[in-house]
C-alpha cells in the first residue's frame, strides 16, 4: 500500500506524540525531557524515514526500539 506525502506525515505526527506520552508515563520524564529524549534519538530519525516503515507499527513497537537505544 502507498501512503502520500500528507498521510506519512500525519502518521509520524501521531507516532511521536504516542512515543512522548509513553517515555513520560514509562520513564517518569517532564514533557520537556521526554520531547529530547524522542527527538534526538536515532528511532525518531528513522520514523522519518519512509523506508523503514516504523511509522507502520505500533506505538508499543517504535518505543521498545526506542528503549533499545540505551
Amino acid at each position: 500500500m502507498t501512503v502520500t506525502e500528507s498521510q506519512f506525515q500525519y502518521m509520524v505526527e501521531a507516532m511521536t506524540s504516542d512515543l512522548i506520552r509513553l517515555v513520560m508515563e514509562n520513564e517518569q520524564l517532564t514533557m520537556p525531557e521526554a520531547f529530547d529524549r524522542v527527538y534526538n534519538s536515532k528511532t525518531y530519525e528513522h520514523l522519518h524515514n519512509p523506508k523503514s516503515q516504523l511509522y507502520y507499527q505500533s506505538p508499543g513497537y517504535v518505543y521498545a526500539c526506542l528503549c533499545g537505544e540505551a
